[in-house]
């Protein structure tokens, strides 16, 4: 089993658990990435707290931060970034600890912030968690995206087959159903969340690259078991069917064992077929759904206080306002699954006090001269060359094809 298991799991459940019974989509995962780069930058009681948010010692989980950028997955794009109001001299050292795939730049405007959302998401998410403001020190971000094709898509059912129990049998008409093969379903047996049903459905594999896959993992309780409890019992249950080698795992109930009949979870019956081996059928129907959802990650337990902490200290501040959010999308269909989901984490500072400023607007209202100069940060031999010169002494009016937003030809 992946070593970051238990580690997200337990953050998945702080934040699963924050959001409640009600309708939600959240990537533990890409708030999980930001704090594990924020660590490097924590002393100690700081540092224990973060290792405690972070389920594993900081410098653990920023290796594995490191690991999961540097070799991304061909079908969860990631990105990362880093944007200041300046290069802030006492965050070099920590700074220098980013993945080399962590874009690091000036802060961007508000347009620039959600351009680099929608590249990063596919365009399913369309606007940056975060409003830029004039207090912005800096934000911190993580963009994770994943659309899919199933291997086989599903059939369709009517929606009475979700059983006479289920409240969307009457609002819905259709639903989906597995194929006749590709899609894996069973009964498995959790400690949080008692016996539940499990489907499975693998989505096509990445072009080119017959290893890697997704697999979407659906997991139904008991009606009266509680939320926080059916998504933790489902974090093992998903974690059992993506790395045992049979594909299901240890928890998997006999149909032998269970009594026949219905329940609101299944329906279980006795048919006579011509087979050498004794076969166990199993088949689900479940509907479509996409949900998209906002997390507020500033209370304690999600450890970006002690994240503001860390790198407050390093710039001289103690106790640093900040902010922290994710916006997270889901779309699951009968041919497919997408997903999203940004996090940002912003610091900020007081506003400056009030002072009176002279404001200047130049005018190049008379001959004045013009120069055109290459630059090349990497300090080529065409640094600082003056290309072009002028002396402007013909004032032009401004082009009427050149008053569209944005013009035309450029």
């Amino acid at each position: 089993m992946n070593r970051l298991h238990e580690p997200l799991a337990q953050y998945a459940e702080r934040l699963h658990r924050a959001a409640g019974d009600a309708h939600h989509v959240a990537s533990p995962l890409g708030a999980w990435l930001l704090l594990a780069l924020a660590g490097p930058a924590a002393t100690g009681d700081t540092r224990t707290r973060l290792t405690e948010a972070l389920g594993t010692d900081v410098d653990s989980a920023a290796v594995a931060a490191h690991a999961l950028l540097a070799a991304p997955h061909p079908l969860v794009a990631a990105a990362t970034a880093l944007w200041e109001r300046e290069p802030f001299a006492g965050l070099a050292g920590w700074r220098a600890t980013l993945p080399e795939r962590t874009q690091t730049g000036p802060l961007p405007d508000q347009a620039a912030l959600d351009t680099w959302a929608r590249e990063h998401t596919d365009g399913l998410i369309d606007r940056f968690p975060i409003t830029v403001a004039p207090d912005l020190l800096l934000i911190l971000a993580s963009a994770l995206a994943t659309r899919v094709s199933w291997a086989e898509p599903f059939e369709v059912a009517a929606a009475d087959r979700l059983g006479p129990g289920s409240a969307w049998a009457g609002r819905l008409e259709r639903v989906l159903r597995t194929p006749g093969h590709g899609h894996r379903c069973w009964i498995a047996s959790t400690a949080r969340a008692g016996d539940v049903a499990v489907h499975a459905a693998p989505a096509r594999p990445a072009a080119g690259d017959g290893e890697a896959g997704l697999l979407v993992v659906s997991v139904a309780a008991a009606a009266d078991v509680p939320a926080a409890d059916v998504l933790a019992a489902a974090q093992q249950v998903a974690a059992d069917a993506a790395t045992a080698p049979d594909g299901i795992g240890p928890r998997q109930r006999s149909l032998s064992d269970l009594p026949l009949g219905d329940t609101p979870l299944w329906t279980l019956r006795e048919e006579t077929v011509r087979a050498f081996t004794p076969e166990q059928r199993v088949s689900a129907v479940l509907p479509c759904w996409s949900a998209e959802s906002r997390h507020d990650l500033t209370p304690a337990g999600f450890g970006f206080d002690d994240a503001a902490r860390a790198l407050g200290t390093l710039l001289g501040s103690a106790a640093p306002r900040f902010g922290a959010v994710q916006s997270a999308v889901a779309r699951y269909g009968r041919y497919g699954f997408e997903a999203a989901a940004v996090t940002a984490f912003a610091m900020v500072t007081g506003l400056p006090p009030e002072r009176t400023v002279r404001v200047a607007e130049l005018r190049f209202g008379h001959p004045y001269a013009v120069v055109a100069v290459a630059t090349d940060s990497a300090g080529g031999p065409w640094h600082g060359l003056p290309v072009y010169s002028a002396w402007v002494a013909q004032p032009q009016e401004l082009p009427d094809d050149e008053l569209a937003d944005p013009p035309r030809q450029w």
